[in-house]
């Protein structure tokens, strides 16, 4: 049972934002997860390099591409420590020895079924989305008017595709996740697809990104040639093996991306797959945008909030559960610090934090610091994963942490409705039942939030190895010491 998870990969035009750290921590927790679960498990990510965008903005700065380039990779790459990334791979297109032999590979592939054609093209391009447009009218992505183009591409007969498109999701054999985005892209596909350029002519590209096959006036589009990425990383092109078990065989392929690219992974590469004869994805989960103040954080508004700094400040513990707890799954998210740390307070200081700190200080005052032996506890968290489980199976961070504060202020009730502190004094008076439930109870609370620890893993995991180093084995627990500390703002 397999499970492959890959984020989109970002543009390297300028550094990584917020918005980029939200995809980045879904899909590790996505993985870390099935890894809590014993199941095998590869976690993609990496840069999109070969585009127009990336060559503009070295231009502009003033730097050669390739090393413009590599500086910005690296700032992305470096996001694996600031927000305890667990992924196991990191593509970068313009260097990675196993890019372009793969995309080469699928290109030949799709042509060898009469599936590209040359013609001119005349219309509009964003460069802010390296899109094709059919408009003059300006980006509703950037805000921007799209340059106009006369050129002449290769073009791919998306056309062809369109009935089986159609078919595998309606089926639900690529499932979209959340339903409203399932049912836009149908909505799209229904009204019918036409053929896309899939080229540039090398001249306005500078001569940056991959050239096309027997045509090196022309190199492939940065949109089929990211896109690709998702298999030349398991050596698609180059050696086969990692990607027979990751992509060929893998129970699940699930990609993590954003609202604004889901055309391109619902639509055209489901039909370059089907084109190539290859599997196709199991689902795509797609996120909304963070916005600040109502616009979306974006590298080109200027209100781009580096995710370096908010770790420096707060720590990954706080960013993490801010980006899994308060982020919508539907509708757009407005971040403030503000809100990032009420979020933190009330869940993880001063819910979670002050749960283990209070189990930990009774289990120290009433037993020693021995945890006390019994068959049979409440069970507080027995529905924890597979609540969790559910609810990461749709792809609904929300549901699966509110399902931890749920269990959270379970065990905070207990504590206030047994009075731990008045059966101990029962208990020095001589009264063996009040013993007996002391010890009950402590074991109940131990036990919870030795399942909180595991569980929380995946989603905060320095807190949650906080929690489990304090706990301790299952008869002898540490000495209380915070596992959440009070932030303030800075």
């Amino acid at each position: 049972m397999s499970f492959y998870v890959t984020t989109a990969i970002p543009y390297v035009n300028a550094a990584p934002h917020l918005g980029h750290a939200l995809e980045l921590v879904q899909a590790d927790v996505l993985a870390r997860h099935r890894r809590l679960r014993g199941q095998p498990v590869r976690f993609l990510t990496g840069t999109d390099e070969n585009a127009l965008k990336n060559v503009a903005a070295a231009n502009a700065a003033g730097a050669p591409v390739a090393t413009f380039v590599a500086e910005n990779a690296d700032r992305f790459a470096g996001l694996a420590g600031a927000l305890e990334l667990s992924y196991d791979d990191f593509i970068r297109t313009s260097s990675d020895a196993r890019h372009a032999p793969g995309v080469e590979r699928l290109w030949r592939q799709t042509a060898a079924r009469g599936d590209f054609y040359r013609r001119g093209y005349d219309g509009f391009y964003c460069q802010g989305c390296e899109q094709f447009s059919e408009t003059a009218a300006p980006c509703p992505e950037h805000g921007v008017a799209p340059e106009k183009v006369t050129e002449s591409n290769w073009f791919f007969r998306l056309s062809r595709y369109a009935a089986d498109v159609l078919s595998v999701l309606e089926s639900g054999r690529v499932r979209i996740e959340p339903a409203a985005k399932r049912n836009e892209v149908l909505s799209f596909v229904r009204a019918g697809l036409t053929d896309i350029s899939v080229s540039r002519p090398a001249s306005r590209a500078a001569g940056w990104g991959i050239p096309v096959p027997d045509d090196p006036d022309q190199v492939v589009y940065v949109w089929w040639d990211a896109l690709a990425n998702y298999v030349t990383a398991l050596g698609y092109g180059t050696d086969d093996s990692a990607y027979q078990t990751w992509w060929r065989e893998a129970a699940e392929r699930v990609h993590v991306i954003g609202k604004g690219i889901v055309r391109f992974h619902a639509v055209y590469w489901l039909a370059l797959l089907l084109s190539t004869g290859q599997p196709l994805p199991t689902a795509i989960f797609v996120h909304e945008y963070l916005t600040v103040d109502g616009a979306k954080i974006s590298k080109s508004a200027g209100n781009a909030v580096n995710p370096y700094d908010l770790v420096e400040r707060y720590g990954a513990d706080a960013l993490r559960w801010w980006l899994l707890r308060d982020v919508a799954g539907l509708g757009d998210t407005d971040f403030t610090e503000q809100r990032l740390l009420a979020r933190y307070h009330q869940d993880l200081a001063n819910g979670l934090g002050n749960l283990v700190h209070r189990t930990v200080s009774l289990v120290h005052r009433y037993r020693h610091g021995a945890v006390p032996e019994q068959t049979r506890t409440s069970g507080i968290g027995r529905e924890l994963p597979p609540t969790i489980d559910r609810a990461l199976q749709v792809f609904d961070f929300r549901a699966a942490t509110d399902a931890i504060s749920r269990v959270v202020a379970t065990a905070n009730r207990l504590v206030e409705a047994e009075r731990p502190w008045e059966l101990a004094k029962r208990e020095q008076a001589g009264d063996d039942a009040a013993g007996e439930r002391l010890d009950a109870v402590l074991a109940t609370l131990v036990e919870a939030c030795h399942c909180l620890a595991r569980e929380l893993t995946p989603f905060v995991p320095a807190g949650a190895a906080r929690i489990a180093a304090q706990l301790g084995g299952r008869s002898a627990i540490a000495g209380p010491q915070p596992v959440f500390p009070r932030l303030t703002v800075v």
